[in-house]
């Protein structure tokens, strides 16, 4: 009996933890949502902040989150000062580990940058280069640096592997933006900038298991998710222009592909639920969105594709959804709110952060909120409910530098970062 309460209590205690994690970007699903409750809805200087810490860099990576530890990555030595970005030769990107419970540095390690690399301008100047978000299993911390390659390092910070991804620049020079994904013993990363191929590696070693050419697929910046078709059927989902890909992800062979409207650029990750998937995409005069049943073979644009809209435009933040709805916000800080059964928009509002390029993340669901950060504008608390109303508008008054990066959830705490410091906050008992 001992030996029973005791293997009970160990499972319990595992599925908690697994619970509190958040492993990489848009969370344990790739979905955005956290069945966390008694989250903060307000915050400042003075109110619910649990912790600060000034990072060595910027970024527009996510946080993640494993146990008691948060990881995330950062860029130094070049593209700091947009008027004097410095010597190239000098870049470096860091990856960091803090305590969740008070923001401690526990290890920074720094790896330098393979050259050469894209010039600090243009679409550079926008995210920089340390824009894709880690991933872990609990056992390896893997990131993405681009032209660097892909790594893995231990819980200690001891570099494991090392694999190249390619050099290359597509002609445009907007950077990599794609973050890291796992499924089972692999390692998925969208190397579109640097090679324009989709690689699997070997979570061990980080030798190829195998790749996909994305090089007529067009402007690809998106990050692979793999999710369950209603048959079980797991399904490696990649949103390109003109067309939506599903590979089995342990082999990269096609299982399907539809065609879409979104053309030019594609930079949001899809969202599935309950075995549809939710695309959004496309370029500036192509911008829409559209749902897929997964499963099937071949081309199924005419038998699984269950609505397309232009109406909806999205740009480079992902959906998420909720019961019924789909929830973003677009690059230009318009809120919407979408009808899963029939595409149609529910709401349309213009969040007070508007402009070019007002909202590089994507938002995130928990406790009944969507939590949106905007770049200079703040973050915002919205209800995940298909009614518009701004809950919290949220700013840290000492901070004006970018909030490119989405929000991770863990243990009641949020989790943020800025282009100069990591963020936690809680609900602190007032008393």
């Amino acid at each position: 009996m001992k030996i029973r309460i005791t293997l009970l209590t160990v499972l319990i205690c595992s599925s908690v933890v697994m619970a509190s994690n958040w492993p990489g970007f848009r969370g344990p699903n790739g979905n955005a949502q956290s069945d966390e409750t008694n989250l903060p809805v307000t915050w400042s200087e003075s109110d619910n902040l649990a912790w600060k810490t000034a990072l060595p860099g910027p970024g527009s990576s996510s946080p993640i989150v494993w146990g008691d530890k948060v990881y995330v990555t950062c860029y130094c030595g070049y593209g700091l000062d947009p008027d004097n970005p410095g010597d190239i030769t000098q870049l470096q990107r860091h990856l960091l580990c803090l305590q969740l419970g008070d923001g401690k540095v526990v290890w920074d390690k720094t790896v330098a940058a393979t050259q050469p690399e894209d010039e600090f301008r243009a679409m550079m100047r926008e995210h920089g280069y340390a824009s894709n978000t880690p991933a872990t299993d609990g056992e390896r911390i893997y990131v993405f640096f681009g032209k660097t390659g892909a790594l893995a390092f231990d819980l200690d910070g001891n570099q494991l592997w090392h694999t190249p991804l390619g050099t290359d620049s597509d002609q445009r020079k907007w950077g990599s933006g794609a973050s890291v994904a796992l499924y089972q013993d692999l390692v998925l990363i969208n190397a579109f900038d640097e090679s324009k191929t989709l690689y699997a590696l070997n979570k061990k070693d980080g030798k190829e298991v195998w790749k996909r050419d994305l090089s007529s697929t067009g402007l690809t910046f998106g990050t692979p998710l793999v999710a369950p078709s209603s048959e079980g059927r797991q399904e490696l989902i990649m949103n390109l222009p003109n067309q939506i890909w599903s590979l089995d992800p342990l082999t990269g062979t096609t299982y399907w592909t539809a065609s879409t409207p979104m053309a030019d650029t594609v930079s949001s990750t899809p969202v599935v639920a309950d075995g549809i998937l939710y695309a959004h995409g496309g370029g500036p005069r192509s911008r829409g969105s559209m749902a897929v049943r997964l499963g099937g073979s071949g081309d199924v644009t005419d038998t699984h594709v269950l609505w397309s809209t232009s109406e909806a435009v999205a740009s480079v933040p992902s959906p998420l959804t909720v019961k019924d709805h789909a929830y973003w916000v677009d690059s230009d800080g318009t809120a919407y709110c979408q009808d899963l059964k029939t595409g149609a928009t529910v709401y349309k509002e213009a969040l007070p952060c508007a402009g070019r390029f007002a909202v590089y993340a994507s938002a995130i669901a928990a406790d009944g909120k969507l939590y949106v950060p905007s770049r200079k504008g703040g973050i915002f608390v919205l209800p995940a409910q298909p009614e518009f109303k701004v809950m919290a508008h949220n700013t840290f008054t000492h901070d004006t530098s970018d909030f490119s990066g989405s929000v991770a959830v863990s243990q009641g705490r949020l989790l943020f970062r800025s282009y100069q410091n990591l963020y936690c906050v809680k609900a602190l008992d007032k008393n």
